[in-house]
This record gives C-alpha cells, sequence and structure tokens, in this order.
C-alpha cells in the first residue's frame, strides 16, 4: 500500500485516464500514481496547475512514440511538456501529458526483478520532471534528476530506483 501525503496548496490536479484494460490487474495504479504526483508537490513545491496521465498499453504507446520521436516501438513512458503560452507562464496552464504503457513496466518488472507499483511511481515521477524540463541527455543533466528521482521516491518510503547504479559509481571512481 503506497503511503498517502497530506494534500498541499501546490497540489498537482491530475487526470488520469485508463486507456488499456491491461491496468485492471494493477487496481491501485491510479492512487500510486497520485502519491508520486503529491511526492513531487512536497518535494519541490509546484503551482496548482493540470498534468494529464493516460495509463496504456504497449501498442498505443509505440504509435506516439514512432509520431512524436520517430522511433516505431514501445516505450516505457512518454512526456509532452504543455506549450510555453503567456497563459503558462502566468501558471494557468496545464503541466502537460503522461503516457505509460502496462506491458513495457510488466516486461522491466519482471526481467530487472522490479516492484510493479514502485516502478509506476518511479516512472511517473521521471516522466512529470521531463515536463518540467528535467532531462538525462547530458550526464551532469541525468545525475541531477536521478538525485531528485531518488528524494522522492525515499520521500513515499520507496527503495532508491538508482541505489545500485550509483553503488556501481562508487566501485568505479574507488577502484
Amino acid at each position: 500500500m503506497m503511503p498517502r501525503l497530506k494534500p498541499l496548496a501546490g497540489k498537482i490536479r491530475d487526470n488520469i485516464q485508463i486507456g488499456s484494460p491491461a491496468w485492471k490487474a494493477e487496481p491501485a495504479a491510479k492512487q500510486t500514481v497520485r502519491t508520486a504526483l503529491a511526492a513531487i508537490a512536497a518535494t519541490i513545491g509546484l503551482q496548482s496547475r493540470e498534468l494529464c496521465i493516460l495509463l496504456t498499453d504497449d501498442e498505443t504507446i509505440r504509435a506516439l512514440n514512432r509520431q512524436w520521436r520517430g522511433i516505431d516501438q514501445p516505450t516505457n513512458v512518454l512526456s509532452f511538456p504543455a506549450a510555453v503560452t503567456a497563459a503558462s507562464l502566468s501558471g494557468n496552464s496545464p503541466y502537460g501529458d503522461i503516457v505509460l504503457a502496462y506491458e513495457t513496466l510488466r516486461r522491466e518488472c519482471d526481467d530487472e526483478g522490479r516492484i510493479f507499483l514502485h516502478h509506476l511511481a518511479h516512472l511517473t515521477i521521471h516522466g512529470f520532471l521531463h515536463t518540467l524540463g528535467y532531462g538525462h541527455s547530458v550526464d551532469a543533466e541525468a545525475e541531477e534528476m536521478e538525485a531528485l528521482e531518488s528524494k522522492i521516491m525515499l520521500r513515499i518510503n520507496l527503495p532508491d530506483p538508482w541505489l545500485s547504479r550509483h553503488l556501481d559509481r562508487e566501485l568505479v571512481r574507488d577502484a
């Protein structure tokens, strides 16, 4: 069970849509996403704006990935930041959209020994940070984003998703 956080003045107003019957296998998925969003708001402080989340399947995310990124394969999460407009600069527009694919998440959990709802929380955080402009295309950005993801996950008493990677870096640096 995911812990509940107190609502904040800057609460993220979520619009979570289930776009695939596969998500019925995880009845706590919506609450997990909401808990992750509350942890983000509690950790970094945000304006109260809307974020749309689509919990879908590999077929849908593959089509979106092909259309928007030119990559013809499914992925675990896609983020679509809202366009920068006068309304967004005044805080009156949505943050954007996040799309998560059930089958890819399930496959990653099975392959890597992850707990599904923990992985869902992490990818929700990861996807939302992308809507805020965080990235990981260069090492310094990746380290900043991973550190923030870890901090947010720990805030909701979930394991640091990057711990083994951080330990590996320490071992290499100390060698």
